[in-house]
């Protein structure tokens, strides 16, 4: 291998617009960039779900005539033809081959080595996430007959959870030694140091207990059970309030709770709302039913906020119990979330000291500069 590591860096969308999939494709552009390696983009790989004359007919099926649920980007004349564009793209002297999915790997032939980063696994996904619930056999067979086929064809697969890394592990019969885990960081530029989130404890207000809620799917994301724990804490009479971030629908709330709408982070003003909510707030509170990482967790670390949620997906990769947050089962009473709330809140020593580790778990484990080195190196680990 020569000096510099040369990557092709695969996406269907743009990975130079920090605006595409919530920026998690430029973050990990940028973090591989900082790595010093030498990065082309290969992204807006063309979809040529039409091309396929089967294709088209079952999309019209499924459409009309059916209730099952069809994923035309889970289709093999997809995938062939993310192959045929990459290799007419990508530059004889690269060394790598890397790609934000699976999909665009499942047909590549190439002697360059073939790696990918993801979230989850196809069969994680079925029957969790809502979008990937009731859905034909047919997009079952094709999607796990793509998913195996792109971890036989790649040289590494890498996931952002344990939760993931299993499923391929597992469900698809790979070799261990094939699957690697890298958490992915944070998508929100903090540059504060250890000092500084020690005086934003100090400055915190310790009569009010301020929870945050951030996600865009209310139901998803556990929305009603956040709302359920701050009506326990207001009942038992622990000043509370309950900032909502990313709602856009109506919601009946009492008087200790805001909803303040999507605020976006792509927007100079955006992140510097995210950030002052961020900063006030005592914990994240986000009980959420479905979630294959997280990068709100990590976000929330590196400002030294202890996240309050659920043991599903990945969040158990993202959030370590007593480290820099907790995590509840999903059955779990809004009144075991409000009895630890109040009790770390009740207890400044022992919240400023998951505070301050909350903010190592990110500087040593969940930003972007991690994941980049991580990466490189499991990558130089091929040759």
């Amino acid at each position: 291998m020569k000096q510099q590591l040369k990557i092709s860096y695969v996406t269907p969308y743009d990975a130079s617009d920090v605006h595409n999939w919530s920026g998690t494709g430029y973050y990990i552009a940028q973090a591989l960039i900082r790595q010093q390696v030498q990065l082309e983009y290969v992204g807006n790989l063309p979809f040529e779900f039409e091309s396929s004359f089967l294709s088209r007919l079952r999309r019209k099926y499924y459409t009309n005539y059916s209730s099952k649920g069809f994923m035309p980007e889970r289709e093999s004349s997809v995938a062939k033809g993310y192959a045929n564009a990459i290799l007419q793209r990508v530059s004889l002297d690269t060394d790598v081959v890397f790609s934000s999915g699976s999909i665009p790997i499942a047909f590549l032939k190439t002697n360059k080595k073939k790696v990918f980063y993801t979230d989850a696994t196809f069969a994680s996904m079925v029957n969790y996430y809502p979008d990937f619930t009731n859905l034909s056999g047919h997009t079952i067979r094709q999607g796990n007959w793509l998913e195996e086929k792109a971890l036989k064809n790649c040289d590494l697969a890498i996931y952002s959870s344990n939760w993931a890394a299993e499923s391929a592990i597992n469900d698809y019969h790979i070799e261990r030694d094939k699957v690697k885990v890298v958490p992915f960081g944070a998508n929100l530029i903090s540059s504060m140091s250890l000092d500084d989130i020690e005086k934003l404890l100090e400055s915190k207000n310790r009569k009010e207990c301020r929870l945050l809620f951030l996600g865009v799917d209310w139901e998803r994301k556990g929305g009603d059970i956040a709302l359920q724990v701050a009506r326990y804490l207001h009942e038992h009479s622990i000043p509370v309030h309950l900032d909502i971030i990313g709602i856009n629908h109506p919601l009946e709330l009492p008087v200790y709770a805001t909803n303040h709408g999507f605020i976006s982070k792509s927007t100079p003003e955006g992140e510097q709302k995210i950030k002052e909510f961020l900063s006030k707030a005592h914990f994240l509170l986000l009980p959420t039913r479905e979630e294959a990482f997280g990068i709100v967790f990590c976000e929330a670390s590196s400002f030294g906020l202890p996240s309050v949620t659920t043991k599903t997906g990945g969040v158990t990769t993202a959030v370590r119990d007593n480290v820099n947050g907790m995590t509840f089962a999903l059955q779990a009473s809004p009144e075991e979330y409000a009895v630890y709330i109040a009790h770390l809140f009740n207890d400044f020593n022992a919240y400023k000291k998951l505070a301050i580790s909350s903010f190592k778990e990110y500087e040593s484990r969940l930003n972007w500069d991690v994941a980049g080195k991580t990466i490189v190196n499991h990558i130089k680990e091929l040759f």
